[in-house]
């Protein structure tokens, strides 16, 4: 049987973009938090849930770069590994994230020795993290393209959290808005990426079903998060 015919770069990057619906943001937990229902206890849940997710971005982007053959590939990806580490101590965006958790009221040593991190939250970033580690590096930066829907979600959130979740010190939002901006700009060069080096069928199709899985890995730790915060 013939392989079907690769689609045209408008209808791939167009596929890509269909998967949105597929995005945390739709989640019930998000939709809670975002109307203004959320308990701080459900905000401090996700922030030091979402660490161990945070935490680990800079080294599935490591990943990405060390099995990338392209050395323009590679040193177009390297920021993203310092954007998360900084280039010191106390600097890039998990520091900011320390920020986030301290101005919801968590301490920097629960958030850091990871006690409060659910095992399905666990279970899904280490997945991912894994899928990086081991699959083709245009499947890793095709998963990554959940960017195309987050500086939008992020912007919703800094919104909704400003208007009904006054205890928060407005300094905890340092991280989205510092974070906002890159991913817009992320997004476009790793969109660019994937249609460059997907372009056989076979491809394309690993590149759906990276971006498809990234959106389960996001909505797994999502489903824990709320189960955790409906029994407690």
């Amino acid at each position: 049987m013939a392989p079907s015919a690769p689609l045209s770069r408008a209808a791939f990057a167009e596929a890509l973009r269909g998967l949105g619906a597929h995005y945390w943001d739709r989640h019930p937990f998000h939709v809670r938090l975002h109307e203004g229902h959320g308990t701080p206890h459900d905000i401090r849940l996700w922030v030091v849930n979402r660490w161990y997710y945070q935490r680990t971005l800079a080294q599935k982007n490591a990943a990405i770069v060390a099995s990338c053959p392209l050395p323009e590939v590679r040193r177009a990806w390297l920021p993203r590994v310092t954007f998360h580490d900084g280039t010191h101590d106390g600097e890039g965006g998990l520091a900011d994230w320390l920020v986030l958790a301290g101005a919801v009221g968590l301490s920097r040593d629960e958030v850091v020795d990871e006690r409060h991190v659910l095992r399905g939250v666990r279970f899904a970033v280490d997945a991912y993290l894994h899928f990086c580690r081991t699959r083709p590096w245009t499947e890793g930066i095709a998963a990554a393209l959940t960017e195309l829907f987050s500086p939008e979600h992020m912007a919703d959130r800094m919104r909704a959290w400003q208007r009904h979740y006054d205890w928060i010190k407005p300094d905890g939002l340092a991280y989205f808005e510092t974070r906002i901006p890159v991913a817009r700009a992320d997004s476009a060069d790793t969109l660019e990426l994937v249609l460059t080096h997907c372009t056989s069928a076979e491809q394309q199709a690993a590149a759906l079903a990276a971006l498809r899985f990234k959106c389960d890995v996001l909505g797994a730790m999502l489903d824990a998060i709320d189960y955790a915060a409906a029994g407690s």
